[in-house]
């Protein structure tokens, strides 16, 4: 089919939308670049405006974390210090558990030597009965004390030691080395390691 012959009208509208359209895509252009410029100056602006705001924020922060770094050390502190306590207390605790009959086992202890003494003088018209009595009843006394943490010092032949004896003599005696216990006059005990009574000895020396 033939092409219908554009009128003189038609040709000028359709030249004026050949010319209308490169204007509207450089319109639409133009305001693209509007746009874009516009929306950096806003975030420059925008971050103009911040900058203040996040130096305070930050500054917050710090200070923030330094609180809690402080408090962080103050727990640990008051841990380490609540954990002192609790050993201390339990020390004492056990010293006190130990060593609670110290003052019971300083008034028996004159028993123990009167019954050793009395063993001791038993002579010959002693009954056997008797002896035995009295060796039972000391042996009870020693088991006794024994089963409460308290140990005998009985040094006879060895070295004096002042921190667990006490010299009540120093005797000339070439048989033996200087210094050495030669007699027991009286035990000395231990309560849990710990000196209740020095042993009362007769120290050696040197034969002048």
């Amino acid at each position: 089919m033939a092409k219908d012959p554009q009128t003189p009208l038609d040709e000028e509208l359709a030249r004026q939308e050949e010319e209308a359209e490169p204007q509207a895509q450089e319109g639409e252009l133009e305001a693209a670049i509007e746009g874009a410029e516009e929306a950096e100056l806003v975030a420059r602006e925008a971050e103009a405006s911040d900058n203040p705001e996040a130096e305070v924020l930050a500054a917050r922060v710090e200070e923030l974390e330094q609180s809690l770094a402080e408090a962080k050390d103050q727990a640990l502190r008051a841990a380490a210090e609540a954990q002192n306590v609790r050993r201390r207390a339990e020390q004492e605790a056990e010293k006190a558990r130990k060593f609670a009959l110290e003052r019971f086992v300083k008034e028996l202890l004159p028993v123990v030597d009167s019954l050793e003494k009395a063993l001791e003088a038993m002579g010959e018209d002693a009954t056997e009965a008797h002896r035995e009595g009295v060796s039972m009843t000391l042996k009870m006394q020693h088991d006794v004390l024994g089963k409460f943490g308290v140990e005998m010092v009985e040094p006879h032949g060895e070295p004096f030691d002042p921190q667990y004896h006490e010299a009540m003599a120093m005797v000339p005696n070439p048989e033996l080395e200087p210094n050495t216990v030669m007699d027991v006059m009286q035990k000395g005990y231990l309560l849990n390691g710990r000196l209740v009574r020095p042993a009362m000895v007769v120290v050696s020396q040197a034969a002048g």
